[in-house]
Protein backbone atom coordinates (compact mmCIF):
# COMPACT_ATOMS: atom_id res chain seq x y z
CA UNK A 1 0.00 0.00 0.00
CA UNK A 2 1.57 3.38 -1.27
CA UNK A 3 1.87 5.51 1.79
CA UNK A 4 -0.62 8.55 1.49
CA UNK A 5 0.56 12.43 0.79
CA UNK A 6 1.11 14.74 3.39
CA UNK A 7 -1.66 16.78 4.20
CA UNK A 8 -1.03 20.42 3.02
CA UNK A 9 0.88 22.16 4.66
CA UNK A 10 -0.79 25.65 6.81
CA UNK A 11 -0.82 28.75 4.30
CA UNK A 12 -0.70 26.10 1.02
CA UNK A 13 -3.69 26.34 -1.53
CA UNK A 14 -5.26 22.82 -2.00
CA UNK A 15 -5.26 21.67 -5.98
CA UNK A 16 -8.81 23.56 -5.70
CA UNK A 17 -7.49 26.66 -4.84
CA UNK A 18 -5.58 26.04 -7.75
CA UNK A 19 -7.48 25.36 -10.47
CA UNK A 20 -9.77 28.28 -8.90
CA UNK A 21 -6.76 30.15 -9.27
CA UNK A 22 -6.12 29.46 -13.28
CA UNK A 23 -9.79 29.66 -13.90
CA UNK A 24 -9.19 33.63 -12.69
CA UNK A 25 -6.86 34.64 -15.16
CA UNK A 26 -3.84 33.22 -12.97
CA UNK A 27 -0.53 31.21 -14.99
CA UNK A 28 0.83 29.50 -12.80
CA UNK A 29 3.57 26.71 -14.01
CA UNK A 30 6.28 24.27 -12.24
CA UNK A 31 9.57 23.48 -12.85
CA UNK A 32 11.33 20.85 -11.08
CA UNK A 33 8.96 21.03 -8.39
CA UNK A 34 9.17 25.07 -7.99
CA UNK A 35 6.05 27.29 -8.40
CA UNK A 36 5.98 30.06 -10.70
CA UNK A 37 3.62 32.60 -11.28
CA UNK A 38 3.52 34.00 -14.90
CA UNK A 39 0.79 35.87 -14.94
CA UNK A 40 2.16 39.21 -15.37
CA UNK A 41 4.40 37.87 -18.04
CA UNK A 42 2.05 36.04 -20.54
CA UNK A 43 1.56 39.35 -22.85
CA UNK A 44 5.30 39.74 -22.89
CA UNK A 45 6.22 36.09 -23.84
CA UNK A 46 7.72 36.02 -27.41
CA UNK A 47 6.06 32.81 -28.03
CA UNK A 48 2.71 34.70 -27.72
CA UNK A 49 0.08 34.80 -24.89
CA UNK A 50 -1.71 31.75 -25.77
CA UNK A 51 1.16 28.84 -26.03
CA UNK A 52 2.18 30.02 -22.56
CA UNK A 53 -1.17 30.20 -21.07
CA UNK A 54 -2.05 26.41 -22.87
CA UNK A 55 1.38 25.65 -20.75
CA UNK A 56 -1.00 27.06 -17.62
CA UNK A 57 -0.98 24.04 -14.60
CA UNK A 58 1.80 22.33 -15.66
CA UNK A 59 5.30 21.49 -15.47
CA UNK A 60 7.43 23.28 -18.09
CA UNK A 61 10.64 21.45 -17.37
CA UNK A 62 11.20 20.13 -20.36
CA UNK A 63 9.69 22.72 -22.81
CA UNK A 64 12.59 24.93 -21.60
CA UNK A 65 14.70 22.71 -23.44
CA UNK A 66 12.55 22.48 -26.73
CA UNK A 67 12.22 22.33 -29.37
CA UNK A 68 10.85 24.32 -31.03
CA UNK A 69 12.94 26.91 -28.37
CA UNK A 70 16.04 25.96 -26.30
CA UNK A 71 15.69 28.83 -23.46
CA UNK A 72 19.09 30.64 -22.80
CA UNK A 73 20.54 30.63 -19.23
CA UNK A 74 19.34 34.45 -18.95
CA UNK A 75 15.78 33.13 -20.22
CA UNK A 76 15.96 30.43 -16.80
CA UNK A 77 17.06 33.23 -14.43
CA UNK A 78 14.65 35.67 -15.71
CA UNK A 79 11.76 32.56 -14.74
CA UNK A 80 13.08 32.77 -10.87
CA UNK A 81 11.78 36.15 -10.69
CA UNK A 82 8.15 35.04 -10.96
CA UNK A 83 8.68 32.41 -7.96
CA UNK A 84 6.26 31.48 -5.28
CA UNK A 85 7.20 28.82 -3.72
CA UNK A 86 7.51 25.14 -3.90
CA UNK A 87 5.53 22.45 -4.86
CA UNK A 88 4.36 19.66 -2.46
CA UNK A 89 3.31 16.12 -3.24
CA UNK A 90 -0.56 16.26 -3.14
CA UNK A 91 -0.76 19.22 -5.56
CA UNK A 92 -0.01 21.71 -2.83
CA UNK A 93 2.53 24.28 -3.04
CA UNK A 94 4.14 26.18 0.05
CA UNK A 95 4.48 29.88 -0.38
CA UNK A 96 8.02 31.69 -0.32
CA UNK A 97 8.85 35.26 0.02
CA UNK A 98 10.28 36.80 -3.37
CA UNK A 99 13.42 37.57 -1.68
CA UNK A 100 14.25 33.64 -1.08
CA UNK A 101 13.45 33.63 -5.24
CA UNK A 102 15.43 36.47 -5.94
CA UNK A 103 18.12 38.05 -3.27
CA UNK A 104 18.67 41.50 -4.44
CA UNK A 105 20.40 42.18 -1.56
CA UNK A 106 23.27 40.33 -3.18
CA UNK A 107 23.41 42.12 -6.22
CA UNK A 108 25.98 44.19 -7.40
CA UNK A 109 24.43 47.68 -7.26
CA UNK A 110 21.74 48.57 -4.79
CA UNK A 111 18.23 49.28 -6.31
CA UNK A 112 17.31 51.53 -3.88
CA UNK A 113 19.49 54.21 -5.25
CA UNK A 114 19.61 55.40 -8.67
CA UNK A 115 21.92 53.35 -10.77
CA UNK A 116 23.74 55.78 -14.03
CA UNK A 117 26.59 56.51 -11.02
CA UNK A 118 27.06 53.10 -9.67
CA UNK A 119 27.88 50.95 -13.06
CA UNK A 120 30.60 52.83 -13.80
CA UNK A 121 32.19 51.22 -10.46
CA UNK A 122 31.32 47.71 -12.05
CA UNK A 123 34.89 47.81 -14.18
CA UNK A 124 35.38 44.45 -15.52
CA UNK A 125 32.44 42.86 -13.93
CA UNK A 126 29.64 45.12 -15.69
CA UNK A 127 29.62 43.22 -19.09
CA UNK A 128 28.45 40.20 -17.86
CA UNK A 129 25.99 42.00 -14.86
CA UNK A 130 24.17 44.59 -17.99
CA UNK A 131 23.29 41.70 -20.01
CA UNK A 132 21.22 39.68 -17.48
CA UNK A 133 18.42 40.96 -17.94
CA UNK A 134 15.45 41.70 -14.95
CA UNK A 135 11.92 42.47 -14.78
CA UNK A 136 11.57 46.12 -12.69
CA UNK A 137 12.40 49.58 -13.27
CA UNK A 138 15.68 51.53 -12.95
CA UNK A 139 15.91 54.49 -11.66
CA UNK A 140 18.71 56.75 -13.46
CA UNK A 141 18.78 59.52 -11.84
CA UNK A 142 18.55 61.44 -7.82
CA UNK A 143 16.74 64.16 -9.80
CA UNK A 144 13.13 63.70 -10.28
CA UNK A 145 13.15 66.33 -12.79
CA UNK A 146 15.76 64.42 -14.88
CA UNK A 147 14.50 61.51 -13.85
CA UNK A 148 10.86 62.68 -15.70
CA UNK A 149 13.20 63.96 -18.94
CA UNK A 150 14.79 60.17 -19.49
CA UNK A 151 11.24 58.71 -19.75
CA UNK A 152 9.00 58.55 -23.13
CA UNK A 153 5.59 56.96 -23.38
CA UNK A 154 5.99 55.56 -27.32
CA UNK A 155 2.90 57.71 -28.38
CA UNK A 156 5.07 60.50 -27.74
CA UNK A 157 7.06 60.32 -30.61
CA UNK A 158 4.47 59.31 -32.68
CA UNK A 159 2.54 62.71 -31.67
CA UNK A 160 5.90 64.71 -32.16
CA UNK A 161 7.30 63.67 -34.91
CA UNK A 162 4.58 62.55 -37.31
CA UNK A 163 3.41 66.44 -37.61
CA UNK A 164 7.00 67.30 -38.96
CA UNK A 165 6.98 64.34 -41.26
CA UNK A 166 3.89 64.93 -42.96
CA UNK A 167 5.08 69.28 -43.12
CA UNK A 168 8.32 68.54 -44.49
CA UNK A 169 7.04 65.85 -46.98
CA UNK A 170 4.54 68.85 -48.43
CA UNK A 171 7.41 71.13 -48.40
CA UNK A 172 9.91 69.35 -50.03
CA UNK A 173 7.25 68.41 -52.98
CA UNK A 174 5.79 71.62 -53.50
CA UNK A 175 9.74 73.07 -53.41
CA UNK A 176 10.65 70.18 -56.12
CA UNK A 177 7.49 70.99 -57.77
CA UNK A 178 9.10 74.13 -58.44
CA UNK A 179 11.53 72.54 -60.81
CA UNK A 180 14.57 74.58 -59.77
CA UNK A 181 16.41 71.57 -58.10
CA UNK A 182 19.13 70.09 -59.72
CA UNK A 183 21.18 67.42 -59.05
CA UNK A 184 25.54 67.82 -59.21
CA UNK A 185 24.67 71.76 -60.24
CA UNK A 186 27.33 73.45 -57.83
CA UNK A 187 30.21 71.41 -60.13
CA UNK A 188 28.25 71.89 -63.86
CA UNK A 189 25.47 73.71 -65.33
CA UNK A 190 25.80 72.08 -68.35
CA UNK A 191 25.45 68.43 -67.28
CA UNK A 192 23.36 69.28 -63.98
CA UNK A 193 20.02 66.42 -63.54
CA UNK A 194 17.04 67.95 -63.04
CA UNK A 195 15.02 66.82 -59.65
CA UNK A 196 11.19 65.94 -61.01
CA UNK A 197 8.81 66.43 -58.06
CA UNK A 198 7.43 63.07 -59.51
CA UNK A 199 11.31 61.41 -57.87
CA UNK A 200 9.89 62.44 -54.72
CA UNK A 201 8.37 59.14 -53.37
CA UNK A 202 11.75 57.39 -54.80
CA UNK A 203 13.67 59.95 -52.72
CA UNK A 204 11.95 59.57 -49.29
CA UNK A 205 12.77 55.50 -49.79
CA UNK A 206 16.08 56.14 -50.06
CA UNK A 207 15.91 58.42 -47.30
CA UNK A 208 14.02 55.48 -45.62
CA UNK A 209 16.46 52.75 -46.67
CA UNK A 210 19.29 54.92 -45.46
CA UNK A 211 18.05 55.30 -42.08
CA UNK A 212 17.85 51.23 -41.61
CA UNK A 213 21.77 51.79 -42.28
CA UNK A 214 21.92 54.22 -39.65
CA UNK A 215 19.76 52.04 -37.59
CA UNK A 216 22.02 49.25 -37.88
CA UNK A 217 25.54 51.26 -36.98
CA UNK A 218 24.14 53.07 -34.24
CA UNK A 219 22.83 49.97 -32.92
CA UNK A 220 25.74 48.16 -33.36
CA UNK A 221 28.83 50.12 -33.24
CA UNK A 222 27.33 52.94 -30.48
CA UNK A 223 24.95 50.82 -28.38
CA UNK A 224 26.68 48.10 -28.33
CA UNK A 225 30.61 49.27 -27.67
CA UNK A 226 32.11 47.42 -24.99
CA UNK A 227 33.50 49.90 -23.11
CA UNK A 228 36.96 49.48 -21.10
CA UNK A 229 36.66 48.12 -17.97
CA UNK A 230 38.88 51.09 -16.45
CA UNK A 231 37.00 53.79 -17.86
CA UNK A 232 34.12 54.87 -15.52
CA UNK A 233 33.40 57.38 -17.75
CA UNK A 234 32.32 55.30 -20.81
CA UNK A 235 30.61 52.58 -18.70
CA UNK A 236 28.28 55.23 -17.59
CA UNK A 237 27.54 56.71 -21.19
CA UNK A 238 27.19 52.63 -22.52
CA UNK A 239 24.25 52.34 -19.58
CA UNK A 240 22.81 55.73 -20.38
CA UNK A 241 22.54 55.16 -23.66
CA UNK A 242 21.56 51.39 -24.15
CA UNK A 243 22.64 49.02 -20.74
CA UNK A 244 19.92 50.41 -18.62
CA UNK A 245 17.81 48.99 -22.07
CA UNK A 246 19.42 45.93 -21.78
CA UNK A 247 19.48 45.39 -18.06
CA UNK A 248 15.57 46.12 -17.83
CA UNK A 249 14.15 45.28 -21.24
CA UNK A 250 10.47 45.25 -20.67
CA UNK A 251 10.86 48.83 -18.80
CA UNK A 252 8.51 50.62 -21.01
CA UNK A 253 8.68 53.80 -20.13
CA UNK A 254 12.58 54.12 -21.80
CA UNK A 255 11.67 51.85 -25.01
CA UNK A 256 11.87 54.84 -27.30
CA UNK A 257 13.90 57.59 -27.80
CA UNK A 258 13.07 61.33 -25.91
CA UNK A 259 12.38 63.92 -28.50
CA UNK A 260 14.23 66.26 -27.04
CA UNK A 261 17.72 64.39 -27.42
CA UNK A 262 16.26 62.83 -30.35
CA UNK A 263 16.23 66.25 -31.95
CA UNK A 264 19.49 67.04 -31.58
CA UNK A 265 20.63 64.01 -33.46
CA UNK A 266 18.55 64.44 -36.45
CA UNK A 267 19.87 67.81 -36.36
CA UNK A 268 23.48 66.98 -37.14
CA UNK A 269 22.43 64.60 -39.75
CA UNK A 270 20.50 66.62 -41.45
CA UNK A 271 23.63 69.41 -41.56
CA UNK A 272 25.66 66.63 -43.18
CA UNK A 273 23.33 65.85 -45.86
CA UNK A 274 22.88 69.64 -46.24
CA UNK A 275 26.34 69.79 -46.99
CA UNK A 276 26.35 67.04 -49.41
CA UNK A 277 23.15 67.41 -51.37
CA UNK A 278 21.16 70.17 -52.78
CA UNK A 279 18.89 72.18 -50.30
CA UNK A 280 15.52 70.44 -51.03
CA UNK A 281 16.95 67.37 -52.04
CA UNK A 282 18.53 66.55 -48.65
CA UNK A 283 15.48 67.77 -46.95
CA UNK A 284 13.55 65.17 -49.40
CA UNK A 285 16.30 62.72 -48.13
CA UNK A 286 16.23 63.69 -44.49
CA UNK A 287 12.84 63.22 -44.18
CA UNK A 288 12.18 60.04 -45.57
CA UNK A 289 15.07 59.05 -43.04
CA UNK A 290 12.63 60.51 -40.06
CA UNK A 291 9.83 58.73 -40.93
CA UNK A 292 11.95 55.51 -40.73
CA UNK A 293 12.82 56.76 -37.69
CA UNK A 294 9.63 57.30 -36.28
CA UNK A 295 8.62 53.43 -37.61
CA UNK A 296 11.66 52.20 -35.85
CA UNK A 297 10.88 53.57 -32.77
CA UNK A 298 6.73 52.26 -32.68
CA UNK A 299 8.40 48.81 -33.93
CA UNK A 300 10.56 48.31 -31.13
CA UNK A 301 7.97 49.45 -28.65
CA UNK A 302 5.80 46.84 -30.03
CA UNK A 303 8.27 43.83 -30.50
CA UNK A 304 8.34 44.61 -26.63
CA UNK A 305 4.78 44.89 -26.00
CA UNK A 306 3.16 43.11 -28.60
CA UNK A 307 1.69 40.25 -29.38
CA UNK A 308 1.66 39.79 -33.20
CA UNK A 309 0.15 36.86 -34.52
CA UNK A 310 2.36 34.15 -35.18
CA UNK A 311 3.89 33.45 -38.44
CA UNK A 312 3.67 37.01 -39.26
CA UNK A 313 6.46 39.23 -40.14
CA UNK A 314 6.41 40.93 -36.81
CA UNK A 315 6.17 37.74 -34.91
CA UNK A 316 9.57 36.31 -36.58
CA UNK A 317 11.20 40.11 -35.74
CA UNK A 318 9.94 40.19 -31.89
CA UNK A 319 11.15 36.58 -31.62
CA UNK A 320 14.59 37.78 -33.13
CA UNK A 321 15.28 40.75 -31.31
CA UNK A 322 14.20 38.92 -27.56
CA UNK A 323 16.96 36.61 -28.77
CA UNK A 324 19.09 39.48 -29.18
CA UNK A 325 18.33 40.39 -25.52
CA UNK A 326 18.85 37.33 -23.72
CA UNK A 327 21.22 35.28 -26.12
CA UNK A 328 22.70 36.60 -28.54
CA UNK A 329 23.96 39.95 -27.41
CA UNK A 330 26.88 40.30 -30.31
CA UNK A 331 24.84 39.49 -32.98
CA UNK A 332 20.93 40.44 -34.36
CA UNK A 333 21.59 44.69 -34.43
CA UNK A 334 19.05 45.05 -36.60
CA UNK A 335 15.29 45.62 -35.34
CA UNK A 336 12.95 46.93 -38.33
CA UNK A 337 14.49 44.60 -40.49
CA UNK A 338 17.17 41.90 -40.75
CA UNK A 339 18.31 43.07 -44.15
CA UNK A 340 21.48 44.61 -42.96
CA UNK A 341 22.63 41.23 -40.41
CA UNK A 342 22.93 39.43 -43.58
CA UNK A 343 25.87 41.43 -45.38
CA UNK A 344 27.62 42.18 -42.15
CA UNK A 345 27.73 38.48 -40.98
CA UNK A 346 25.93 39.43 -37.61
CA UNK A 347 22.38 37.51 -38.52
CA UNK A 348 21.10 35.27 -35.52
CA UNK A 349 21.39 31.36 -36.28
CA UNK A 350 18.57 29.12 -36.17
CA UNK A 351 18.41 26.83 -34.01
CA UNK A 352 18.60 23.18 -34.46
CA UNK A 353 17.54 20.20 -32.85
CA UNK A 354 18.79 16.62 -33.07
CA UNK A 355 16.26 13.64 -34.51
CA UNK A 356 15.62 11.02 -32.52
CA UNK A 357 16.58 7.94 -33.84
Amino acid sequence: MLPQAPPCPRDAPSPRRRAGALRAGCCLVSCHRRLYDLSGFVRLHPGGEQLLRRRAGTDVSAALDGPPHRHSENARRWLEQYYVGELEPGGCWVTQSLDHAMPWCLDLVDWQKPLLWQVGHLGEKYDEWVHQPVDRPIRLFHSDFLEFLSKTAWYVVFMVWTPVVLYLSWVSYTSLAQGKTRLFSSFTTEYSIPVHKYYFPFIFLVGMILWSLLEYLIHRFVFHMKPPASNYYLITLHFLLHGQHHKSPFDSSRLVFPPVPASLVMGFFYGVLRLMLPEILGLAVFVGGLCGYVIYDMMHYYLHYGSPKKGSYLYGLKVYHVKHHFEHQRSGFGISTRFWDYPFRTLIPEETFKKED
